[in-house]
């Protein structure tokens, strides 16, 4: 006889509780992790950037409670210690996937149900890895709580998109302040908007959210706690999949695909073309789309 859940619960958990049930190998620490993160966001990334006044206090007891986690998953050898090995651990549980503006307008205009479990060609991660979309046209804009952390963050705040269910309806039961329900339409134009900043997108994967693809974040590399992250070494992002490309016939050599590059691919020396790093290009296309004269393209990179 299945276990009846607390009539206090609210629908939300109550939803999140049974999405969890469903999906294979999602653990009661994987439960608690993912209700902690869903229910105190701001908590939880400002601790993460150590942006909180705690941060410093906790630092050690958050490590050896990501190291116990990390422990615990399959796959995790028991000697697997050491700062680096903490990093791929975290990347492997929390990333992103770095995607084109169209893509992500994509992602956003879904009309039906998807159910994709297996993306490691696509998402090279031992976990976290299925794009499975119930209500897709739940979405919801909430403030970024990486940008929500940081004393002069890049504005607006509210630039996060959390689709699909248990997640878009958690969220918002929890962050009634933070969070406003939008329509498919609303969030292209935020998208489109961030995109014109020069921010990237990114279809952020959780082990905690149940394994899969949750929300697109907008991320900026002065307030994104995984752009600074991934600079630092931590391979928390993956490539689009695509690599820039410069026509060097119609480079200006103006130096705005230079300055609006957030992953810092790109350089340019005086009246040269630009070159393209292609160790750092991530394929995010904001360099395409801040061209004036349409000298930069995406080009399909199989290695990426």
């Amino acid at each position: 006889m299945p276990i009846k859940l607390p009539a206090l619960l609210r629908p939300s958990t109550r939803a999140f509780i049974k999405e969890a049930r469903q999906t294979p190998g999602f653990s009661l620490l994987d439960f608690v992790h993912g209700y902690v993160y869903g229910r105190w966001p701001y908590l939880y990334i400002a601790l993460g950037t150590g942006r909180h006044p705690l941060s410093k206090e906790l630092a050690p007891l958050a490590g050896r409670l990501l190291e116990f986690i990390a422990q615990r998953k399959p796959g995790a050898g028991g000697d697997h210690q050491g700062g680096q090995a903490m990093g791929e651990n975290l990347a492997h549980g929390y990333h992103g996937k770095v995607v084109p503006l169209e893509a992500a307008k994509q992602l956003v205009q879904v009309r039906e149900e998807i159910a994709m479990p297996d993306l490691e060609n696509i998402i090279p991660y031992e976990r976290a890895r299925a794009l499975i979309l119930h209500n897709p046209q739940h979405i919801i804009a909430l403030d970024c709580p990486c940008r929500v952390a940081r004393p002069n963050p890049c504005t607006p705040v509210d630039v996060c998109l959390v689709i699909g269910e248990p997640f878009a309806s958690f969220i918002i039961e929890h962050q009634p302040n933070h969070a406003r329900w939008i329509t498919s339409d609303e969030a292209v134009d935020i998208l489109k908007a961030e995109d014109e900043r020069g921010h990237v997108h990114h279809a952020f994967f959780k082990d905690a959210m149940l394994g899969r693809f949750y929300a697109i974040c907008n991320c900026c590399a002065c307030c994104c706690g995984a752009m600074q992250a991934h600079h630092a070494g931590v391979p928390m992002l993956a490539s689009s999949g695509y690599l820039a490309a410069v026509d060097p016939d119609l480079c200006l050599a103006c130096g705005a695909c230079v300055e609006n590059c957030q992953f810092t691919a790109i350089s340019q020396t005086g009246a040269l073309p630009a070159q393209i790093d292609q160790a750092r290009c991530m394929g995010c296309g904001v360099c395409v789309n801040q061209c004036p004269n349409a000298a930069l393209t995406l080009q399909r990179a199989p290695a990426k």
